[in-house]
């Protein structure tokens, strides 16, 4: 029996790391979404002891944000239609994956260590790349990853992981935390004007509440 057509479609959460080097190296949509994330929120406000009165509302700028979230990966489904790789190397690739977020490229790494076989005396710590979290359509952040977690649950005969949970605790990066020149500043900046338009959204829709209590 085909799909009903009244079926919602489940959107899939996912990471990215955009590299235009490799675009397929960091490419992670989520098997199964998290059952819940948490998100906590930390208020730029002015120092309580600048002792400015008119500074007590002033925002230095966004909250700094953070997010924590399990990820379930299973091989299961794979192995069960004898995928091939599944069947070779379990989800190794897909943690691999995941793991690639928080590793220097091996280019990077190499030419690093020529220039510092040359005697180069400026030797800049390798750039990650982009990560965005993915999380609808209405909630693409970039971020950094804080924590990274894995714990492998169950391996096959020849000790590839097929099971395993993933925690990961992520900071969302803001326009503070990159140039007006990067990609992330204006994903960040986009993200929350799409908060702006849905606060006044969800303020509207209260409007005749707050009235109805008041009267």
């Amino acid at each position: 029996m085909g799909q009903l057509s009244n079926t919602p479609h489940l959107a899939k959460g996912a990471i990215i790391g955009v590299d235009l080097f490799n675009p397929l190296s960091s490419l992670i949509s989520f098997q199964y979404n998290p059952q819940q994330l948490t998100r906590t929120l930390n208020a730029q406000t002015a120092s309580a002891d600048e002792g400015d009165r008119s500074e007590a509302l002033r925002l230095k700028g966004p909250p700094t944000e953070t997010i924590s979230l399990d990820i379930d990966i299973d091989a299961a489904d794979q192995l069960e239609k004898s995928d091939s790789n599944a069947v070779d190397m379990g989800i190794y690739p897909q943690l691999s994956a995941l793991e690639m977020l928080i590793y220097p490229k091996t280019l990077d790494v190499l030419f690093n260590t020529v220039l510092q076989a040359s005697g180069s005396l400026e030797i800049l710590p390798c750039v990650a790349p982009l990560t965005l979290f993915i999380w609808g359509k209405r909630r693409i952040v970039p971020v950094r990853i804080t924590d990274f977690s894995i714990t492998e649950e169950q391996h096959d005969s020849r000790l590839n992981p097929v099971r395993a949970k993933v925690s990961l605790g992520l900071q969302i990066l803001n326009y503070n935390d990159l140039s007006s020149s990067h990609f992330g500043y204006w994903v960040f900046f986009s993200h929350q004007v799409i908060k702006e338009i849905m606060a006044t959204m969800g303020s509207s829709a209260n409007v005749g509440k707050l009235g109805s209590s008041l009267s």
